[in-house]
Parts: C-alpha cells; sequence; structure tokens
C-alpha cells in the first residue's frame, strides 16, 4: 500500500520481515530507491517496509522551520531537537514493535557486512538522516541507540548513507535477489574482497578469462576463486586479515597466488 501526505511517503506491509521509517527533511529523495533494484523488490514482496517521517510535518511556525543557529556560534545550522524528536517519536509509535534507532554520521562506527547482517535482524529500525551541521546533541541522548557512518568523508546529509544502509540490508532478506548464491558468494560475507569477473568473449586482444574458470571443473573454479580473493584481499585490504588465523590450506593458496604473481611481473 502507498499512502502520501505532502511530505511522508509510506509503503507498508504489516508482515514485513524488516520494518524501517527514515526521519528526513527530504522524502521525494528515497524515490529512485523505492521505484528501482533490490529495495524496491524487497518492499514489492512484502519483506521490507518502508517509512519516510519528515520533521517539517512536527512544527509549528509557518515557515515549518526544522534549523536553528548553534550556540556557541560557528557555521552553518543545526536540526532543531523538537522537531526531530517528534518525527522519531511517530516513527516509533508506527512500528509494529520494539525499535532500534540508528543515527548516520561520520562520527558512527564504520558500517561493515557483519553489521548489516545483524541488522537485517531487528524487526524494527528508524534511521536518522541529519542535514547542516548536524541534529542536536539531545536527539542522540535522549533516543538514538546506535551511531554509524558509511565512511572518513563529510556528505550534505544523511540520505545517501540511510540509502547505503537499506540496500545493503535489504540484500539480506529472503526473495530480494534473483539467485540465492549470490549472497553467500559476495564481496566481504566471507571476510574477502571478490575474485575478479569475466565474461565472454574468452579472449580480448591479448587479455584472456584464466584457464581454471573455463575447463568445468567445480572444484578447480571454487579453488581459483578463493585464491585470487585471499591474494587481492592481502595486496589491497590487508586489514581485512589482520588478527585473522590462516589455517595450512589459505596459507598454501596465499603462497601459490604470490609465486604466479612474481612469475606474471617477470614476463611482463
Amino acid at each position: 500500500m502507498v499512502a502520501k501526505s505532502s511530505s511522508i511517503a509510506i509503503l507498508m506491509n504489516e508482515d514485513a520481515r524488516v520494518w524501517v521509517a527514515v526521519v528526513s527533511i527530504f522524502p521525494e529523495a528515497f524515490a529512485a530507491l523505492t521505484r528501482h533494484g533490490v529495495v524496491a523488490r524487497a518492499i514489492a514482496t512484502g519483506v521490507m517496509a518502508l517509512r519516510i517521517e519528515n520533521p517539517r510535518d512536527h512544527t509549528r511556525d509557518r515557515h515549518r522551520t526544522v534549523d536553528d543557529r548553534p550556540y556557541g556560534g560557528g557555521a552553518g545550522m543545526v536540526m532543531k531537537f523538537a522537531p526531530v524528536m517528534a518525527a522519531v517519536d511517530a516513527a516509533r509509535a508506527a512500528a509494529p514493535g520494539p525499535v532500534r534507532v540508528i543515527y548516520l554520521t561520520p562520527q558512527g562506527r564504520v558500517l561493515d557486512q557483519a553489521r548489516v547482517e545483524a541488522l537485517a535482524h531487528e524487526a524494527a529500525l528508524v534511521l536518522i538522516a541529519g542535514r547542516y551541521e548536524g541534529i542536536d546533541e539531545r536527539v542522540i541522548e535522549a533516543c538514538v541507540d546506535e551511531e554509524i557512518s558509511i565512511g572518513d568523508f563529510v556528505l550534505s546529509g544523511g540520505e545517501l548513507p540511510a540509502m547505503v544502509l537499506l540496500d545493503a540490508v535489504a540484500r539480506q532478506l529472503p526473495g530480494t535477489l534473483g539467485n540465492a548464491e549470490s549472497i553467500d558468494a559476495e564481496s566481504h560475507r566471507a571476510g574477502l574482497l571478490d575474485c575478479p569477473a569475466y565474461t565472454r568473449p574468452d579472449a580480448i586482444d591479448d587479455r584472456r578469462v584464466p584457464a581454471p574458470l573455463l575447463g568445468g571443473d567445480h572444484a578447480a573454479i571454487v579453488r581459483y576463486r578463493r585464491k585470487v580473493a585471499l591474494g587481492r584481499t592481502y595486496e589491497r585490504r590487508p586489514d581485512l586479515l589482520t588478527g585473522r588465523a590462516l589455517d595450512g590450506d589459505t596459507r598454501k593458496l596465499l603462497n601459490e597466488y604470490w609465486r604466479e604473481s612474481r612469475r606474471e611481473q617477470e614476463h611482463a
């Protein structure tokens, strides 16, 4: 069911596996997410319910003011306590059960796959998408259970991080991906980067698809993909392997990857 007011869009299914409300002054920014891709599919199949709650609907002045100057001075504006808190309260009141409130902020814990998978098992989430110089700290003190960041960089608001989180969570829900194996094979799910992907033709100029992928031997394909995933992770994101116990087979694959890489460099 789709219902709209001047600033709230609701796409609801009471039996949804995950119920999510986003507190945002730009509800229309989520249109692309709800019309295309995995989030749209999750909503259409009924496994995700999405509500956009606009703080402007909870103001009392003619201009629907949601921000004010910061105490102590400084550049920019701060989102006011009352409209943001009222929007969160309205979202919590509409939720089908206990809610986890998340504020999207660069000060939060960086989102990773393990956290995404955990959040996909929450019954109800409220995501606060701040704007300007952030929200009044007292909102965080009053209702926020967790602060999440999508990286150490600055954006204009929390809408894009909220969309990233919604997309990542939707991928974990049944029926949102065309191939159920896609979830298990995804990059980062096993704590590794993904292996390279190829499609037809098998040769482009002097660049050929690696032989193990062409032979039809499933075990050899799995072994090759794990070897390259390990090697790429070691080269590009060694932090993902830090503190990780490597068994004998994993070390053997890494050593094999290094030998082959050196051989390729020598013949380049």
